[in-house]
């Protein structure tokens, strides 16, 4: 129980933060040896996170419904990295890019063009500027979050920023494109869990769902109120410490 409950924190805490919920997951889970790890459990979590979200921006959720548009670029913005994560998936190479000397660089190297993005004026609204244009450039950069330590939130904030989108809107729409690429890991997660016969895994896996989803929906809440007053410093200086922990465990 105490296994999961860690694990939970950690997933509700980094997924929608710019800082790779993976890398913290797999870090934890090499360093700890915990006897619950493996990509079920971080499926399950990521199904917490996948409610949290759905449950947060459901008024936005439902104008987006309303607006065509909006939702053909929300759509087009998440296709790269589903295409990908499936390729990854069926080719068996998700192992091959979760060492964590992967992990380590990409967390350090996507923590400075965080850094280098947060540097960008502001010049557009998501709500009057976000065009198909913007949603193909942010959607191909997205796609590179399939590596473990580039972060999904984190990486196309990046994309965000460069593009002149404010704080806030670069996580909102960091958000909302995490919402279909959630759902299909949440898809293929119930369909894993339904496939096994062990009720005591079943019970583990309901259980890190439901502490996912409560931190997630904490973090998402606080996560926009920090954004209104502060920079994204600390997260990059994040990046940076706890990339070079990782590559320090990596490399020895």
């Amino acid at each position: 129980m105490l296994e999961i409950f860690i694990l939970s924190i950690v997933q509700g805490i980094t997924e929608f933060l710019p800082i790779s919920s993976s890398a913290h997951i797999n870090l934890i889970s090499k360093l700890t040896n915990f006897s619950f790890s493996g990509l079920l459990l971080d499926i399950s979590l990521h199904i917490g996170s996948f409610f949290a979200v759905l449950i947060y921006f459901r008024n936005e959720i439902f104008v987006m419904i309303k607006n065509l548009r909006k939702l053909s670029y929300l759509i087009v913005a998440v296709l790269p990295i589903l295409v990908l994560g499936f390729l990854v998936t069926k080719m068996d190479f998700s192992d091959n890019i979760r060492s964590l000397k992967i992990i380590g660089w990409m967390t350090i190297i996507f923590g400075v063009l965080l850094f280098l993005s947060d540097k960008s004026k502001v010049k557009k609204s998501y709500q009057n500027q976000f065009n198909m244009k913007d949603a193909i450039i942010i959607g191909l950069i997205h796609s590179i979050a399939i590596v473990p330590g580039v972060s999904r939130s984190g990486v196309a904030m990046t994309a965000c920023r460069f593009l002149s989108y404010s704080r806030i809107d670069s996580a909102k729409i960091s958000f909302l494109i995490s919402i279909p690429t959630l759902l299909a890991v949440s898809i293929y997660g119930i369909y894993s869990l339904n496939s096994n016969s062990d009720i005591n895994i079943q019970s583990i896996n309901i259980l890190s769902i439901l502490f996912s989803f409560f931190f997630s929906y904490i973090t998402i809440k606080f996560f926009l109120k920090f954004l209104k007053k502060f920079s994204l410093n600390f997260f990059v200086y994040y990046r940076i410490i706890i990339g070079l922990v990782i590559l320090y465990y990596g490399y020895n």
